[in-house]
């Protein structure tokens, strides 16, 4: 994310919360207090965000400084310090929430992406994201799941073809949708890969016939049978594919399922959940004043 973008996101979100002013803190805080403060990790996880609340404390008043002890990315332990926190009482309280909430949800995401990226490892998968982000978050949201290790797929509408059963049935067929995709990608000279979802292996034999497909989405090729996931219909996918494209896999994607998932060969699996679903981690912010 780029300077500019984050401090017009920075700035928006304080405007939001701030309004005209922090009318608790100017009435209760004389103007001279200090403070001093920590973050603290109460729980095991994943930094990320630690520039993120630099440039909120900066935008509320330069004077506070926030020096970090670990690093975005960088796992943490429950109980330690991750940053220590100094300057004009009235600025640290007025950004502490929106610092908080920021710093939370982006270590959620990127602590959920690790275990996956964990769990997914040892069979070669890797784990993507999805759209399904908080809107106006969505540069955040996935610059946590680069920090806990994911890789991510297309940021917006624009980046990627991504061809799916409303595209096919509105161009007439698959094979139709992915001619007029290669088609539009030409005239247009601009470097987007083309992915199309597939359902049916009838559908991923009919993709196969097609030219210029980059990935093949397996959507919702896994059942839950018995509280037991059923993989057996991607596995077969994945054979047939026989590693001409690239494969990807979504649907029921779960810390619980994730490996298994990540076991049938497919090349890429995506979660929604990184981001529709997150846990903030549970960081505090221990003040003291003088």
């Amino acid at each position: 994310m780029d300077d500019a973008s984050l401090l017009d996101l920075v700035e928006r979100s304080l405007a939001e919360d701030v309004g005209n002013g922090d009318v608790t803190t100017l009435a209760t805080v004389p103007d001279a207090t200090q403070a001093t403060g920590r973050f603290l990790a109460r729980s095991e996880g994943v930094l990320a965000g630690a520039r993120v609340v630099d440039l909120v404390f900066r935008v509320v008043d330069p004077k506070i400084r926030v020096h970090w002890l670990g690093e975005d990315g960088g796992r943490v332990m429950a109980g330690s310090t991750l940053a220590r926190i100094n300057g004009p009482a009235r600025g640290v309280l007025t950004g502490e929430r929106l610092a908080l909430n920021l710093l939370q949800r982006m270590s959620g995401i990127a602590t959920q992406t690790r275990r996956m990226v964990e769990l997914a490892k040892p069979f070669g998968a890797h784990i993507l994201d999805t759209r399904k982000t908080v809107p106006g978050l969505r540069a955040l949201d996935k610059w946590a799941v680069k920090l806990g290790g994911g890789r991510n797929h297309r940021i917006g509408l624009y980046d990627m073809v991504l061809i799916k059963d409303n595209h096919i049935a509105v161009a007439g067929g698959l094979v139709k949708a992915v001619t007029a995709a290669r088609t539009y990608v030409a005239e247009k000279a601009v470097p987007l890969k083309i992915e199309v979802e597939v359902r049916t292996l009838e559908e991923v034999r009919r993709a196969l016939d097609c030219e210029g497909i980059d990935v093949l989405l397996l959507d919702n090729m896994t059942r839950m049978n018995d509280d037991k996931l059923d993989t057996s219909l991607l596995e077969e996918a994945v054979a047939i594919v026989g590693g001409r494209v690239l494969t990807e896999a979504s649907g029921n994607v779960t810390l619980a399922t994730v490996a298994q998932i990540a076991r049938s060969g497919v090349d890429f699996i995506s979660s929604g959940a990184l981001t529709h679903s997150v846990s903030a981690l549970d960081i505090s912010l221990m003040l003291d004043f003088d």
